[in-house]
């Protein structure tokens, strides 16, 4: 349990910090720097995985009781977007895959999942079945991540003016008893059935289906409260931090630089798909940005929760991502002989 209680302290440590300095985000942010600070010093970190994934549901029920039947009917009108969901991943794939094979330096199938956009576990698992070195995909999804997550928050301060400091929701005690237990049903039952169901990303959408219908249904006019909000941004920074533990300099050098130096051409290539988003009137620019950045399911709906962004908008974009690279990109891989290995 050492390692654990060394990632909470770390964490812990990294929220008083920022909340004393009066930084953004402390409860997502503090964590993040926090462990990544532990981990380079050499401080073995490890997170309660059970655990994690439940504070993932609580994002999971604050966007389905976010889409209301007056947000619902709004879907269909995503298509011209949705539509650029495959080509931000065809280019990222096109331009991502040569980066880390002849640049580099990475074998074909660390390469391939390496570029890939998809669930950190997801691409370390196919990468891991394709022969590909597990270590080095996991520190460049990781960077790829904690990139995303750190650089997002300041664009959209400087070009929107977004307040990073509002609560993310109403105090417990603000909300009904009968909705917070609403809220817990919805967020263990719709996990565990998505689960057993085999649902990629099951700890957010397994809830967000549930919460959803308790939404339409009425039983639900509330997002869960900014306590839980909160815990959850607090396990997101202290998992993005604590995937570092054990780094060496060698692994600064190749693995860190390769993914920093990724994560550039991601933002260009985020930056150009946005633009052309906003000058052709199909939506807002934050909305766009916030849908087509290509980090995590959760850091990206914690991210639009804070901000107040339309939840509908951007999480249909990144269920789509997720689901086209996770089914894609092993299909892919065979054709082009990035697959498994024998």
């Amino acid at each position: 349990m050492r390692p654990v209680a060394i990632a909470f302290l770390a964490a812990g440590a990294g929220v008083a910090a920022f909340r004393l300095a009066g930084l953004p985000l402390p409860w997502l942010l503090g964590p993040v720097f926090a462990c990544l600070a532990a981990a380079i010093a050499g401080l073995p970190m490890a997170g309660i995985r059970p655990l994690n994934e439940a504070m993932r549901t609580i994002l999971g029920v604050a966007v389905g009781a976010s889409l209301t039947p007056a947000v619902l009917v709004t879907l269909p009108g995503y298509w011209p977007t949705l539509l650029l969901v495959p080509v931000m991943i065809g280019l990222i794939g096109l331009v991502g895959v040569p980066y880390f094979r002849r640049l580099c330096g990475y074998d074909a199938p660390t390469a391939w999942y390496a570029a890939m956009p998809g669930g950190l576990q997801d691409m370390i698992l196919f990468g891991e079945e394709a022969g590909a070195n597990v270590r080095s995909l996991s520190l460049v999804h990781a960077t790829r991540v904690l990139v995303i997550v750190v650089a997002l928050p300041v664009i959209l301060h400087q070009l929107w003016s977004a307040d990073l400091t509002r609560a993310p929701g109403a105090p417990a005690a603000g909300i009904p008893p009968a909705e917070l237990a609403t809220m817990a049903l919805c967020g263990l039952l719709g996990w565990q059935i998505a689960r057993r169901a085999g649902l990629f990303g099951a700890s957010i959408l397994g809830p967000l289906i549930a919460a959803t219908a308790a939404s339409i249904g009425g039983l639900l006019t509330h997002r869960p409260p900014a306590e839980a909000i909160w815990a959850a941004q607090f396990f997101i920074g202290m998992g993005i931090g604590a995937k570092y533990s054990g780094i060496t300099m060698a692994e600064v050098r190749r693995d860190l630089a390769a993914g920093a130096g990724f994560c550039l051409i991601l933002i260009v290539l985020t930056v150009l798909v946005v633009e052309v988003i906003h000058a052709g009137g199909l939506a807002p620019g934050r909305e766009a940005l916030l849908a087509f950045a290509p980090g995590g399911q959760a850091e990206l709906t914690v991210l639009a929760l804070i901000v107040g962004a339309d939840m509908a908008f951007v999480v249909a974009h990144h269920v789509l991502r997720m689901f086209l690279v996770i089914l894609g990109a092993p299909v892919i891989a065979r054709l082009i002989g990035s697959g498994p290995r024998g």
